[in-house]
Parts: C-alpha cells; sequence; structure tokens
C-alpha cells in the first residue's frame, strides 16, 4: 500500500480506502464492520468513509462501535462524514435535510460525533451543493468546524468546479479555513467531471480528491452481463434507481472485453477496473466499498494491477471504454 497526499494539504491517505455506503448497518453488522475494518487495516488502508446519511446515521454509529472495539491510537487512522440530507424524512425537515445552512452544519457536526464516539472528525464534507444558501454562509460554518477542533479538514462532494472556485475564494479572502477535497465518483464510464470539469483546480488550487463508485456501483464487476443476480447491491429495493444504467447493453458488451485484459494481466475485471482508477496521478484515494471481507481483499488485488497498466494497456481500455463515458 502506498500513502498520498491529500491534495496540498500534509495529510497522508492510502491510495485504497474503505467505504461504508450501502453496506453498514444494511448488510454489514457491527461485529462484521469491526472484521472488516481491522482487514482493512492489516492491509495498510488508513482512511475510512462515512456520511450522517448513510443508514439515517446508523452507518456512524456501526463504524464507530467497530472503532471503540479495535481500540486503535487515533493518530493511526483518519475518518469522514459528509453533511447535507440530513436523516428526517418525515414531518418538518425545514432546517435538517437539503441544506447547508449553518444552523444544520453546526448540529450535523456534533451529531456525527456522538454517533461516532470521536472527538472529532478528519474530513467532513458538504455532500451535494445547497442552490439556495449562500456559499460564504456554507463556507464560515465549515471553517468554523475546523477553528472549533471538531474536524481537521473540510471539502465537498460533487460540486461544480465554479462552486468550489467560489469557495475557496471566499475562504482565502476571508482567511477562513479552504476546502482541501472534493469527492467525485469516477471511474471508467464516469470521468469528465475528475478528467476535464476539474482540471484547473489541481494546480490553481491544490484540490486532492477522495473518489467513489470505482466499480460503477457494481457494473464493472461483469455480474450484471446476465441481468440483476439476487443479493446484489442492485436487488436492494432501495437502489432500485440505478438498474438501468446496470444493466446496459454497450457497456456491458465492453465490460467482457475488459475482463480479457484483465485476465492477460493475471487478474479480474474489477481489479482492472480499480487499478485504473488508481492510476490517476490527480486521485488521493479510491474508496472501496464491500459486504464481505473475501471481497475486499480481491478489491485489493488491485494493488498488484496498477503497475502492469502501461501507456498500451491504457489505450486499449480506453478504446473500450471512452465512448461510453461521460
Amino acid at each position: 500500500m502506498q500513502y498520498r497526499r491529500l491534495g496540498r494539504s500534509g495529510l497522508q491517505v492510502s491510495e485504497l480506502s474503505l467505504g461504508s455506503w450501502v453496506t453498514y448497518h444494511n448488510q454489514v453488522d457491527t461485529q462484521a464492520a469491526t472484521e472488516m475494518l481491522a482487514a482493512a487495516f492489516d492491509a495498510g488502508i488508513n482512511f475510512f468513509d462515512n456520511a450522517e446519511v448513510y443508514a439515517l446515521g446508523q452507518s456512524e454509529v456501526v463504524m464507530g462501535e467497530a472503532f471503540k472495539a479495535l481500540k486503535w491510537p487515533r493518530l493511526n487512522y483518519v475518518v469522514s462524514t459528509k453533511f447535507f440530507w440530513g436523516m428526517e424524512r418525515e414531518g418538518n425537515t425545514v432546517n435538517r435535510r437539503d441544506t447547508l445552512n449553518r444552523k444544520y452544519l453546526m448540529q450535523a457536526i456534533d451529531g456525527s460525533l456522538k454517533r461516532m464516539q470521536l472527538d472529532f472528525i478528519d474530513l467532513v464534507y458538504c455532500h451535494r451543493p445547497d442552490p439556495h444558501t449562500p456559499i460564504e454562509e456554507t463556507v464560515r460554518a465549515m471553517s468554523d468546524m475546523i477553528t472549533q477542533g471538531k474536524a481537521l479538514y473540510w471539502g465537498t462532494s460533487e460540486w461544480s468546479a465554479a462552486d468550489i472556485r467560489a469557495a475557496y475564494e471566499i475562504a482565502e479572502r476571508h482567511h477562513l479555513h479552504k476546502p482541501v477535497m472534493e469527492q467525485p465518483q469516477y471511474n471508467l464510464f464516469h470521468r469528465n467531471r475528475v478528467e476535464q470539469e476539474y482540471a484547473r483546480l489541481y494546480d490553481d488550487m491544490g484540490l486532492g480528491l477522495t473518489t467513489w463508485s470505482p466499480l460503477a456501483s457494481g457494473l464493472l464487476t461483469g455480474k450484471y452481463k446476465a441481468g440483476v443476480p439476487a443479493g446484489s447491491r442492485a436487488a436492494l429495493e432501495s437502489m432500485a434507481w440505478m438498474r438501468d444504467g446496470l444493466t446496459d447493453p454497450a457497456k456491458n458488451a465492453a465490460v467482457a472485453e475488459l475482463e480479457k485484459i484483465a485476465a492477460e494481466l493475471g487478474g479480474n475485471v474489477a481489479q482492472l477496473s480499480i487499478a485504473w482508477a488508481n492510476k490517476n496521478p490527480r486521485v488521493s484515494t479510491v474508496i472501496l466499498g464491500a459486504s464481505k471481507i473475501g471481497q475486499l481483499h480481491d478489491n485489493l488485488g488491485a494493488l498488484a494491477l496498477t503497475p502492469k497498466l502501461t501507456p498500451e494497456v491504457m489505450a486499449r481500455i480506453e478504446a473500450l471504454t471512452a465512448p461510453l463515458a461521460k
């Protein structure tokens, strides 16, 4: 495992990391999460990603209990959470969801700290942009979390380049803590934002990336070539919205060809896809998702494939996937 600086900050994160979206609480209980985190840590992973909205707060509870059981020194791991959607789904949701206003954010961080049983959270993200709250209000609230010692770094997730730059310039102008990182989706079929839209931000402001969905929600494992298998992520009712994309004929045909390239390199298509994302020098860490330890170990096999992605191999991958990417 190699470690990379998070953008222009001094913080180092493992090139592969582990996230809890969908799995924790829904598919992985506290005991399984503890075993999963231990296996990841033993493999060199030091960054663990979460969000307030995952399982409506229960993902944070599960991860917090796992950290407590593992008794790791706090300096040895990096943990994140994200704010925007809140946890309210019924009743009065004013200032409680779909916002980045100061009232919500300053209470959201306290809730996450309590659920995760931590004194501070290393990385906090604005999980989506909020067009109804002035960016300056959001920037000041996020900066204050750091000033108060409740977080160490802040960033964004799925923000436009224009909004990220606006937030950075506001922070710079008012001597506030600047956004350090962005968490975008990045995989062979979803890449234009990372490779084109954000291109100027890497050098201009030192933006770091903690990318998610390297396997395109499972499409790049090859398991959806014949439809949606029982027990898969797309079989969950809460994930019904992604099924059409996972069964796309053209993309699955490309996956079948990618399997051949992966086999030539001594791996599988999931490992190849993770290695491809890891190959991008702008990516600080690629967030993995796993519901079983065996799945985690298999995904970690991407580390052996990364150095095998020669310019010739990358060109073959590009020819298959670029026409289908957005």
